[in-house]
């Protein structure tokens, strides 16, 4: 399996950067409620700091990607700013899985999006994000089936499964962790001015929690426009 960013993307998008990372054995037995505390607390004083989540630099950079992606910005927000908003909303974030639950901390505390598949759920040799061509195959979490717009991003494999929506915006439920997954993928994805020095920085306190964690060593790449393709 290996992933990477059609080259369509880099060309509209050269501010991009990715990081991506593989790890096995993972249970959802693990306790990380001390490190998602932790690192929600980040959030929390970052958005105090600027008043809401549409102050920060990362935020904008994104909004300002959705505009060009035609998408109304506060219509469809990328993944990082809706747990943002939920948690100054609600004061919280939601449970679901100990992966899950510290990949979130961890994204709001960065302000960038990630994403977390589920290796065995994706139809090799590839999951791309790429515009899409009409025909893929989306899941709802509710189980329901959607056609992604012609021209919209989207992660996709070889057979057509679409496994978001909107590029950051809304991941599919047919390759969500679920508690038999062990295999995953994850993605963080940045446009911000700073963002390849941040992804950076995400990938490496992700990997560094996973070893803690899981006792698992995960594989990590940055990727470019030069070097687009992580080989998992």
């Amino acid at each position: 399996m290996y992933v990477q960013h059609a080259g369509a993307l880099w060309r509209d998008f050269p501010e991009l950067a990715p990081a991506v990372l593989h790890a096995e054995g993972i249970t959802p037995d693990v306790p990380a409620d001390r490190r998602i505390a932790a690192y929600t607390a980040r959030a929390t004083d970052r958005l105090a700091a600027v008043g809401s989540e549409g102050q920060l630099p990362e935020i904008q950079a994104w909004r300002r990607a959705f505009s060009r992606m035609g998408l109304k910005p506060t219509q469809y927000r990328c993944a990082s700013e809706s747990l943002l908003r939920r948690l100054r909303r609600e004061g919280s974030l939601p449970r679901i899985h100990p992966l899950i639950d510290l990949c979130n901390a961890v994204s709001v505390a960065y302000a960038i999006p990630v994403g977390v598949f589920d290796v065995s759920a994706l139809a090799p040799p590839s999951l791309e994000v790429r515009y899409a061509h009409g025909d893929e195959t989306y899941v709802t979490f509710g189980g329901e089936k959607e056609n992604p717009a012609p021209g919209e991003v989207i992660y996709a494999d070889r057979e057509g499964q679409a496994h978001s929506r909107r590029w950051t915006n809304r991941q599919s439920g047919a390759s969500a962790v679920r508690e038999e997954t062990s295999s995953v993928l994850i993605i963080a994805e940045a446009v911000h001015g700073t963002g390849a020095e941040d992804v950076r920085r995400l990938a490496d306190t992700l990997a560094a929690e996973l070893t803690a964690l899981w006792n698992t060593t995960p594989r990590t790449a940055l990727l470019s426009r030069t070097a687009p393709r992580f080989d998992a």
